[in-house]
């Protein structure tokens, strides 16, 4: 029987200053050595995503972007993509009228940008944008429409809740969305994506591409209950928030504590021949 282990990397996998510790790259390193499947599934682009978890050296696909996507780790080809249709235009539009300027993800020319309008950044997107300064997928455009351009798969908005909420309570079952805080800056985020992206939907494929029977999963925040709803085992740190501790099979150390490496670890050895 064939296992896929996959993990969200912040708030789960990642420590609170956005690394993966020595222990925890050891353990993965040692257990995909000696077979174990495991990859991540995260809200991060490819990009950012390698560099905080440039330590693990596991090659099997990687899912980003919320399961927009499905690299390949080794030759970051597109293994499966998910893309607005023309409603994405609507939708922006949308946001124009509410007085919210998002960072919107697309393929322009080939090339992945993330395109924002510099003097309409909140004080949310700023920081953000400053955490990705050197970028080469940064996009800074002039004026909304610009907005619109390419092949768009991920819509960001950082702002007041009070903008944000009515926004999510109305297009929450036309898109996926998710609305939460972010774990480190602790800003409101609004993010919406094609209804069927999700981690959910790209742990099926890659679970299906890999020939795994079963599927245990790791996680902290509420982008991750869709990921937890379709695993045979799912593990909240003991940092995830309540909604998700009551789905989890059982709860484990923190980010900050290696529990996911540490879980992996004693199953390892109480039960090496799985892997």
């Amino acid at each position: 029987m064939r296992t896929l282990y996959v993990s969200d990397l912040d708030g789960t996998l990642l420590r609170s200053d956005e690394t993966t510790s020595s222990y925890t790259n050891d353990v993965i390193n040692f257990l995909t050595r000696r077979g174990m499947l495991f990859s991540y599934a995260t809200a991060r682009s490819l990009i950012t995503a390698k560099k905080v978890t440039g330590g693990i050296c596991a090659h099997i696909p990687l899912i980003v972007y919320n399961g927009a996507f499905i690299f390949d780790n080794a030759t970051e080809e597109i293994l499966a993509a998910r893309y607005f249709d023309a409603t994405a235009i609507d939708l922006l539009d949308d946001l124009h009228s509410a007085g919210v300027y998002p960072i919107v993800y697309a393929y322009i020319d080939g090339k992945e940008k993330f395109s924002f309008i510099p003097h309409a950044c909140t004080p949310g997107m700023t920081t953000f944008l400053n955490s990705r300064k050197g970028d080469i997928r940064t996009h800074a455009v002039a004026n909304f429409d610009d907005l619109k351009r390419g092949d768009i798969f991920y819509i960001t908005c950082i702002d007041e809740p009070q903008k944000l909420e009515p926004l999510y309570e109305k297009y929450r079952n036309s898109y996926h969305c998710v609305y939460q805080r972010d774990v480190y800056s602790h800003e409101q985020w609004l993010e919406f994506m094609p209804k069927k992206t999700s981690k959910s939907h790209a742990i099926l494929h890659l679970k299906e591409l890999l020939g795994c029977d079963r599927l245990v999963v790791f996680g902290d925040g509420k982008n991750d209950l869709d990921m937890f709803d379709i695993a045979d085992e799912c593990y909240a740190v003991e940092n995830a928030v309540d909604e998700l501790k009551e789905r989890a099979t059982a709860v484990i150390g923190s980010n900050d504590e290696d529990g996911v490496a540490h879980w992996l670890e004693a199953r390892f050895e109480a039960s090496e021949q799985e892997f």
